[in-house]
């Protein structure tokens, strides 16, 4: 049997009801909409103030359920009476609200004051753990999306105008600081570093980076060496490429098969608009 994407697992079972826990955004969408194209029976956990409406009303009353950021047993006890054989976990919460804002229930506030570290990847990673404990297999977030994914060589389909060295520089710089924990992105220029991404994310990082001269400037995108694809995959959408077109960048690398373009045509279509040109390097 041919699976409806390269990202599931051998043993995926297309019969059994795939959990979305969605976060914000265009990203939930278009997993609903390939794993939908693929029959695949969806359920929905949502949360309040991050998910998209229109995406929740797109759910029956059965098949969906809405609940606040730390709720983490009413998420559990959700995807048990769903019957999910799988979940996956796709599109941003917002990330004050992992720390402020936040409102745990006992299972959560137990998990919380077991970390010793307390970071995106330590909070969905443990996460992840109470999921898989339900015999619930949590999927690779790129899933269903394979057509959204950057791939090998310029995408905007004209000559990439950064020099070969600048781009080699950015994708070092950009790994060293994954490798790190630091962030997953950075903006380079002709050898020196004008911005890497920590934990205000990846437009603060391009507006940082538009306040010096950015003629030649490249932004590069990257995954941890040991990246869980699980959660807190990296993505490129037409938020991002507004943010690079305001702060004066036009041009970006991406990580083939590893960064998700949210909504690739529509981003491809912009970028080629806008004169900004898009690499992908492995």
């Amino acid at each position: 049997m041919t699976l409806p994407s390269v990202f599931l697992p051998p043993d995926f079972s297309p019969t059994k009801p795939v959990v979305l826990i969605a976060g914000q955004g265009r990203y939930p969408q278009l997993v609903a909409e390939g794993a939908r194209r693929a029959g695949i029976p969806l359920r929905l956990v949502a949360f309040e103030e991050e998910t998209a409406p229109e995406l929740f009303a797109s759910f029956a009353e059965s098949e969906r359920r809405m609940i606040l950021v730390g709720q983490l047993g009413k998420m559990l006890r959700a995807i048990e009476d769903f019957g999910g054989g799988s979940a996956l976990m796709a599109g941003q919460i917002t990330p004050r609200r992992l720390f402020k804002g936040l409102h745990p229930d006992l299972k959560a506030t137990r998990i919380l004051l077991g970390l010793k570290r307390r970071n995106a990847e330590t909070i969905f990673g443990a996460i992840a753990e109470e999921i898989t404990r339900l015999g619930v297999s949590l999927l690779d977030a790129r899933s269903f999306i394979d057509d959204h994914l950057a791939t090998a060589g310029c995408m905007t389909g004209r000559s990439f105008p950064i020099a070969d060295d600048v781009v080699t520089h950015g994708i070092q710089i950009a790994r060293e600081c994954a490798r790190l924990d630091i962030g997953q992105g950075c903006v380079v220029r002709k050898g020196t570093v004008l911005a890497v991404e920590a934990f205000e994310g990846t437009d603060e990082m391009l507006r940082r980076a538009g306040g010096f001269k950015t003629d030649h400037a490249l932004f590069v995108k990257t995954v941890k060496k040991a990246q869980d694809f699980r959660f807190d995959v990296p993505c490129f959408g037409l938020r991002t490429l507004e943010t690079m077109r305001e702060a004066g960048l036009t041009a970006a690398a991406l990580e083939t098969s590893r960064v998700i373009m949210i909504d690739r045509p529509a981003v491809l279509a912009q970028a080629r608009t806008w004169g900004i040109s898009l690499l992908g390097f492995e």
